[in-house]
């Protein structure tokens, strides 16, 4: 080893870096646009449609009152 060790010369490394960076956050923006565009946004309500209470079925009536033992 000589006492003239110098690091190399990498040149325009860091923009060859800079440019990779800023190509690669282009192709997220871009996936992320593309992949938003074709979602249906839709938004959910609490209306109920007519005729209905918002039960899934209605329950038939208990045999027994409330405090009766079952038989």
């Amino acid at each position: 080893m000589t006492g003239d060790d110098k690091p190399p010369r990498l040149g325009n490394a860091h923009l060859t870096v800079m440019a990779f960076a800023i190509l690669m956050a282009a192709i997220v923006v871009l996936a992320f646009v593309t992949t938003l565009n074709r979602i249906d946004v839709k938004t959910a309500t609490t209306d109920h449609p007519p005729g209905t209470i918002g039960l899934a079925r209605p329950h038939p009536p208990l045999d027994r009152g409330p405090g009766e033992p079952v038989k």
